[in-house]
C-alpha cells in the first residue's frame, strides 16, 4: 500500500497519541498530517481537503462536535471521531453532527487504522445501483439527486440512501442497515439508525412534492424505500 491510499488528517491534542496514530497510519500507506488546535482545523481543510479526518472530541480552541457541524456546512469528507466519553448519548450526538464512526478511548491504533480503511472503502459504493424513479445516485461523484435537485448528504446518509434505494420495496432491518453502514456496530444501537433515517427523511422532504415519503417504516422490523 502506498501514500496514494489517501491523505488523512489527524486532529489530536495529546502529543504521544497523535504521534502513535500518525506512525501507524503512515505505516499503512497513508499520507498523514496532524493538528492539535481545534481552531486550525477548518482553515487546514479548506487549504487542502483530506480524504478522511481522525478527529478528537475534546480539543483546545474548538471542540470536535463543533468542528464536525461546521465542516458539514461545506464538505462531506469522512470523519472518524475519537472520544473518552462512553455514554450512548454522546455517540448519538456525534453521529448526528455528521461523524461517520466513533472509536472510544482507550483503543488500539490498529483498530483506528482498520476503521479508516473501512470508511474509505465504504466511501466508494458499488456502482450499478438501480435508482428508484426520480432518484439518481452517482457513485463516482458520491452524489444523489431527486429530479435534478442535489441532496446535501453526509457520507453515511449517502450510503444509507444508496442501500435502501438500491433495492426498492425490500425491508431492511436495523441490524442489516448497521451492518451496511458500520463494520463494527457493537458501540451503536437501533436508535442510531433511527436518527440517520430521520435526518435523511428531512433532507428528502426539501426536494420532494408535499406528502411523498419514500422511506417507509415497517413496524417492528425496519425500513423500506418506495418512490
Amino acid at each position: 500500500m502506498t501514500a496514494a491510499s489517501g491523505y488523512v488528517l489527524v486532529v489530536e491534542d495529546e502529543p504521544s497519541l497523535a504521534r502513535l496514530l500518525v506512525d501507524y497510519l503512515r505505516a499503512a500507506g497513508y499520507e498523514v498530517d496532524a493538528l492539535a488546535d481545534g481552531l486550525a482545523v477548518l482553515p487546514a481543510v479548506r487549504a487542502r481537503a483530506p480524504d478522511l479526518m481522525v478527529l478528537d472530541l475534546m480539543l483546545p480552541g474548538c471542540d470536535g462536535l463543533t468542528i464536525c457541524r461546521e465542516l458539514r456546512g461545506f464538505s462531506d469528507l469522512p470523519v472518524l471521531m475519537l472520544t473518552a466519553r462512553v455514554e450512548e448519548v454522546d455517540r448519538l450526538i456525534g453521529l448526528e453532527a455528521g461523524a461517520d464512526d466513533y472509536v472510544c478511548k482507550p483503543f488500539s491504533p490498529r483498530e483506528v487504522v482498520a476503521r479508516v480503511k473501512a470508511i474509505l472503502r465504504r466511501r466508494r459504493p458499488e456502482s450499478g445501483v438501480a435508482p428508484a424513479s426520480g432518484l439518481q445516485i452517482d457513485a463516482e461523484r458520491h452524489e444523489a439527486r431527486v429530479d435534478g435537485h442535489k441532496l446535501d448528504l453526509t457520507p453515511l446518509e449517502f450510503r444509507l440512501l444508496a442501500t435502501l434505494a438500491g433495492q426498492p420495496g425490500r425491508v431492511f432491518s436495523r441490524d442489516q442497515l448497521l451492518d451496511r453502514l458500520h463494520d463494527d456496530q457493537r458501540a451503536l444501537s437501533d436508535r442510531a439508525i433511527d436518527s440517520h433515517v430521520k435526518n435523511l427523511r428531512r433532507k428528502l422532504e426539501r426536494v420532494l412534492p408535499p406528502g411523498e415519503e419514500p422511506i417507509r417504516s415497517v413496524y417492528g422490523v425496519g425500513y423500506r424505500f418506495e418512490i
